[in-house]
């Protein structure tokens, strides 16, 4: 093997990463053909129903099976996964959901473990699914959480899962939701979702938590004017990392700018109003603090009924996020689209014709019998 090719195993799958890394396959039995001309699912029924017993018993492997089932592209293993999800379906949503964004360099990693670790130890069983962002020139991901997590990553009440972005806007991949209700059905009770970062679309994952978590460095107004306004909007809490060391008098006058920025928006949920935290992730100090304002929050939105039909909206909204990507998938491999697809594009570039006609062009050659 060349050094080039020893490098790129050890970039696309290093020698020490797990068995349940992302490009694994799940394991699967001989397919037969089906005589209706499509293909029959690569995994056996009662292959589901082991798995699917393997979540629900926290089985390790199982788990990372299961989620690497769910975040397949491929079209048989799209069918397994929701066979697999209909299963599990009646273990999921007994978790506190929260997403934790930040800009660059803020930390998010090593506040997840220190809060991470700070809720093991009280007792509480902590998935973390962090979304790594992709090379937009060769799909790749680094995928490096576990590393930046040693201490979580070795805990027993704790569970990791990095996960490329492919592309998908937002933050978040396309199936963090159901990777989510994967970590749900075996028994976590904290879900933790960690961005790809801060930035003008970064806000989908607040359509699939409980709370919003923007986590900030000490840069006081000019940190400020860096954050989009959308994303402040969403956010539950506020939490100014770093603060310690030379650092801690910037962190205090930050979270003041803040808290003042914060009253002059509507909240996102008139049965809690966001709070601003400071916290030292090195030194595990405010984190004790950052949980209980968690636990306000869900009781407040639980008491008020606000909980249940958040979740309710992000379902219903899921669907028709799931719908468009369903649309595109089938009209990509539509022939008669296909036939069109590379003039239309074309003319688009040149400038001949606008994106929206030659959208609708593309839609009528799929509807063409």
């Amino acid at each position: 093997m060349t050094r080039s090719a020893v490098l790129v195993r050890f970039v696309i799958q290093p020698p020490w990463w797990p068995v349940c890394h992302p490009t694994s396959t799940p394991a699967t039995v001989n397919a037969p053909a089906d005589p209706g001309g499509g293909t029959v699912s690569a995994v056996a029924d009662h292959d589901i129903a082991e798995l699917c017993a393997g979540v629900r018993a926290r089985d390790r492997r199982a788990l990372a099976r299961a989620i690497t089932l769910v975040e397949s592209t491929r079209a048989d293993h799209q069918r397994d996964a929701e066979a697999l999800l209909a299963c599990l379906l009646d273990a999921t949503g007994g978790s506190v959901r929260i997403g934790i964004s930040g800009t660059p360099g803020v930390g998010k990693s090593t506040f997840i473990e220190a809060l991470g670790t700070t809720l093991t130890a009280r007792g509480h069983e902590v998935a973390v699914l962090a979304v790594d962002p992709s090379s937009a020139r060769t799909g790749g991901s680094i995928l490096g959480d576990k590393t930046r997590m040693e201490a979580l990553a070795r805990d027993p009440r704790a569970f990791i899962r990095p996960s490329p972005s492919s592309g998908t806007l937002g933050g978040v991949a396309r199936r963090t939701r159901e990777a989510l209700l994967v970590c749900e059905a075996a028994g976590f009770d904290v879900v933790l979702v960690e961005t790809v970062g801060v930035g003008q679309s970064e806000t989908s994952v607040a359509d699939m938590v409980d709370l919003f978590v923007l986590l900030l460095a000490p840069g006081g107004g000019d940190e400020l004017q860096g954050i989009k306004r959308g994303i402040m909007e969403i956010a539950d809490l506020v939490v100014v990392n770093k603060a310690d060391g030379e650092l801690e008098h910037a962190a205090a006058t930050a979270a003041a700018e803040y808290r003042g920025a914060l009253g002059f928006m509507r909240p996102r949920s008139l049965q809690w109003r966001p709070e601003v935290f400071l916290v030292s992730s090195v030194e595990r100090t405010g984190l004790a603090e950052v949980w209980d304002a968690v636990v306000r929050a869900r009781d407040a939105l639980v008491a008020s009924g606000e909980w249940d039909a958040r979740r309710a909206e992000q379902a219903g909204a899921e669907m028709w996020r799931e719908v468009g990507h369903l649309v595109e998938e089938a009209l990509r491999a539509e022939p008669a689209v296909a036939r069109v697809v590379a003039d239309l594009e074309a003319e688009v570039r040149a400038g001949r014709t606008t994106p929206s006609a030659a959208a609708r062009r593309l839609l009528s050659a799929y509807r063409r019998p």
